[in-house]
C-alpha cells in the first residue's frame, strides 16, 4: 500500500469518528476542500496546504473545535474571529467554534481568510518574528557552559526549538525541576529535536 493511499485512509478514518465536534470538523473539512486546498496528513491529523505551504488545520478540543491558520497573524481579521492559539504563539491564529451554526455564521469570512492565506503563501510571505526577548533560564545556561557537546548541539537548534526549551525549562518553578527538565531533554537536544522529541 502506498504512503499516500495509507494517509488518505487515515484521514477518512479521522473524519469518520463520531464524538465531540465530529459534525463541526466535517463541516470545516468540506469548507477547506471547497476552497481548493490540498489535504495531507501531518502530525497524525489532516492538514490543508497550497503552494507547498501549510495553510490551515482543524482540530477538536474538549470545549470547542477550531480552525487554525498557520500564518494567522498576517491575515486581515475585520470581524475579530481569530485569536492567538496560546500565550506564547507568534504566528498561528485560530477561529474557535462550539456549534455548526457558528461556523455557518462566519463561513464567508473563513473562505476569505483561506483565499488570503493562499495568496500570502503563493507570494512567499513570511511571518517576521520580533527579536526574541526570552533569556535562557539560568540553570540551562550553567549546564550548557559546563558541557561543550550539549552547548554545540543547542547552538545548532532552530530559533523555535531554542525558544521551546527556554519556555519548557523556564516555566518550572523550582530549580531542581528545571535541572530535571534539562537532563530529561538532553538526548533530544543532542538529536536536534524539540523538548517533545519532534
Amino acid at each position: 500500500m502506498s504512503a499516500a493511499r495509507n494517509d488518505a485512509e487515515k484521514i477518512e478514518a479521522f473524519y469518520a469518528k463520531d464524538g465531540a465536534w465530529a459534525a463541526e470538523m466535517r463541516a470545516l473539512r468540506a469548507l477547506l476542500l471547497d476552497c481548493g486546498l490540498s489535504e495531507e496528513r501531518k502530525w497524525r491529523q489532516p492538514c490543508y496546504t497550497a503552494h507547498g505551504g501549510n495553510i490551515a488545520m482543524p482540530a477538536a478540543f474538549k470545549d470547542s473545535c477550531r480552525l487554525t491558520f498557520f500564518k494567522g497573524v498576517l491575515l486581515k481579521d475585520p470581524k475579530g474571529i481569530l485569536s492567538p492559539v496560546g500565550e506564547n504563539a507568534r504566528s498561528a491564529c485560530a477561529a474557535r467554534f462550539t456549534g455548526l451554526d457558528q461556523i455557518g455564521a462566519v463561513e464567508d469570512s473563513l473562505r476569505s481568510y483561506v483565499a488570503e492565506a493562499v495568496a500570502l503563501e503563493k507570494a512567499g510571505a513570511k511571518v517576521v518574528f520580533k527579536k526574541d526577548d526570552l533569556d535562557p533560564p539560568e540553570e540551562l545556561s550553567r549546564v550548557l557552559d559546563g558541557d561543550p557537546a550539549l552547548a554545540e548541539a543547542f547552538a545548532a537548534l532552530t530559533p523555535g526549538r531554542k525558544r521551546s526549551y527556554y519556555l519548557h525549562v523556564g516555566q518550572a518553578k523550582q530549580p531542581d525541576t528545571r535541572l530535571a527538565r534539562i537532563e530529561k531533554a538532553r538526548a533530544h537536544i543532542l538529536a536536534g529535536k524539540n523538548f517533545q522529541g519532534r
